[in-house]
């Protein structure tokens, strides 16, 4: 890797900007899981690498992921197969995942468990030293890994150490703007410093985008805050790719009410694993009238949709939740079994769940759509850019089966890795555009000089106000046209806001970047969820309250074109004989 530096003029009068230009074979953007494994994958085979995050590596979201990870190794069940991984993958896809990439990541889950170990991770092992794997919900087998209740944090800190043995640089705090195009080829990206302001270009033959979801833009969230924003989405966009299923959003039904900072925070779905009750305000417990088999031990989807239906019913609480009670369990069995509970909401409300039930409401979980890819290597629509992870899409569909997410970013960051490699290796010249790079500078020049009054936060909430509103657990026809009505007022409003770097650095132009993403993920959220006028999986539309077998398809999103309908590939017929038309039993089983 390459670097210099040089002072740019700015449009504020006479002051100059710092430049680092930088070179490099591979660019990869965000410093997840996924982002990680790439950069890995590059530096292993011995080319120049580059990952930038906006957040430090070692917060990334992946860390959050506690559950496990998916992968049939047959070390606990003998009768799995990647095949009926596969087949229960598509079958809570609600038919919507791409068949290929599901055989893809099923047949390479192994591998990715493989890689780990190599890299020194623990996983949890059985006393004669086969790794130990346990049920989610909707597995036909025993196939999930896990290290205690802290696996995507344990992966994380794996990955980092790796990265850090191999020399890979990466730099924290970085916030990407623009990805650098000539004649619809990537050339590198161009950002700055949050802290300083500084600018970077970073000329790179291959670009792998791997900044995250879009699951921030609505008012309660299980993301922190400054993270999942869409920035993946709009970089991608505006460089010439798609978007793929963008109405396609997961709902966790546990997520905290207060305080606002903390609002959507998650409470463990093992609180109902291990016994929690959920009422209404009036005391009932409501689960019986809508899964009187399972009850709280529901899928996550029918969960949430039932406590959306509660409050929206007129029997929520007066913050618009439902109670979460474990107060009738064992003291110890609450603090052997749900410490992360008991901690987070001693931190968040100083509320001692023991004695007290926990207000929650559903809340926006994980981005099940995305860019849109090739299913065989995630390459975009833009030659020398690749997308993995949340910031992907094709293996999710309509519903994510619990613990494929973090095995999809080992899986994928091994395979675009390659790809990438492969590419820059071929490439024969880089094309450069000037014109490019000046676009990219005006923009962050342009806002800095705006001496507009609208607040960039008061835009952020207003945004996920209306998705919160319009594009919620249940959407309807008229409310999406209420929220595109709302959006588009927001839209007109941006172009006035006002930036004001201060002593503690420029997050706040950090902030009118993550506004730009959150109104073009907003938008294509509800154009595509307009579009899909059927209920299937986590997309519930309360005036289609049916599944059309029309609409087995995915809708693909860009500025240009609209929603566009695309065709889902037949499934192999071997993994067919294995989707089974009756529900696979949740009895034992931890929930997704």
């Amino acid at each position: 890797m390459n670097s210099t530096a040089q002072n740019s003029k700015t449009t504020q009068g006479n002051s100059r900007t710092h430049e680092h230009t930088i070179s490099t074979s591979v660019l990869v953007i965000g410093t997840g899981g996924s982002g990680l494994r790439a950069a890995i994958e590059v530096a292993e085979s011995g080319t120049d690498v580059l990952a930038v995050g906006k957040r430090p590596k070692d917060d990334a979201h992946t860390s959050l992921a506690a559950g496990g990870i998916n992968a049939a190794l047959a070390t606990m069940d003998p009768d799995d197969s990647w095949q009926q991984h596969a087949a229960d993958t598509i079958k809570e896809s609600y038919d919507l995942a791409n068949p290929r990439t599901v055989e893809i990541v099923t047949q390479g889950a192994e591998q990715g468990i493989a890689d780990l170990e190599r890299y020194g991770m623990d996983f949890a092992k059985e006393d004669d030293g086969r790794i130990s794997q346990r049920f989610f919900g909707a597995h036909t087998w025993r196939r999930t890994a896990f290290a205690g209740d802290y696996t995507g944090l344990e992966i994380q800190r794996t990955l980092i150490h790796r990265a850090e043995a191999l020399n890979v640089p990466i730099l924290d705090r970085v916030y990407i703007t623009k990805l650098l195009v000539a004649d619809g080829r990537i050339f590198g990206a161009f950002g700055f410093d949050i802290v300083d302001g500084s600018r970077y270009r970073i000329h790179a033959d291959a670009v792998i985008l791997a900044a995250g979801g879009h699951n921030r833009i609505w008012r309660r969230t299980s993301s922190r805050r400054d993270e999942n924003t869409g920035d993946s989405f709009r970089l991608a966009v505006e460089a010439g790719a798609r978007l793929r299923d963008a109405e396609l959003v997961q709902f966790h039904p546990s997520g905290i009410i207060e305080p606002e900072n903390a609002a959507g925070t998650l409470v463990s779905e093992a609180a109902r694993g291990e016994g929690g009750i959920l009422r209404n305000a009036l005391g009932e417990r409501f689960m019986e009238r809508y899964d009187p088999e399972r009850m709280e031990l529901s899928t996550r989807d029918r969960v949430a949709l039932a406590a959306y239906t509660e409050i929206a019913e007129g029997r929520g609480t007066e913050n618009g939740g439902i109670w979460l009670d474990v107060s009738h369990l064992p003291r110890e069995t609450i603090m052997n079994r749900l410490p992360r509970v008991f901690q987070t909401m001693m931190e968040t409300q100083m509320l001692d769940i023991t004695v007290s039930p926990i207000e929650i409401a559903p809340t926006a979980h994980y981005s099940m759509g995305g860019v849109w890819v090739d299913p065989v290597e995630h390459s975009t629509d833009v030659e020398g850019l690749w997308a993995i992870g949340e910031a992907s899409s094709g293996l999710h569909g309509a519903n994510r089966l619990g613990g494929n997410s973090l095995i999809e970013l080992l899986v994928f960051g091994r395979i675009v890795g390659k790809s990438a490699v492969a590419y820059s290796s071929e490439l024969g010249a880089q094309v450069r555009s000037r014109s490019a790079i000046a676009e990219a500078r005006a923009e962050i020049d342009d806002l800095l000089a705006s001496e507009g009054t609208e607040n960039v936060r008061a835009l952020q909430r207003e945004i996920r106000n209306l998705m919160t509103e319009h594009a919620g657990v249940v959407r309807d026809e008229a409310g999406l046209l209420e929220g595109l009505e709302k959006l588009a007022g927001i839209e007109a409003r941006m172009g006035e806001v006002g930036i004001h770097p201060d002593i503690a650095g420029y997050s706040d132009l950090s902030h009118a970047f993550d506004l730009k993403s959150s109104a073009l993920a907003a938008r294509a959220t509800l154009e595509c969820a307009l579009e899909r006028r059927e209920t299937r999986g986590c997309h519930n539309r309360s005036d289609y309250p049916e599944q059309d077998e029309n609409l087995q398809v995915n809708l693909v999103w860009s500025p240009s074109t609209g929603v566009v309908q695309e065709s889902i590939p037949a499934v192999d017929p071997e993994v067919a004989e294995l989707m089974r038309d009756d529900e696979i039993s949740q009895v034992g089983k931890l929930v997704e």
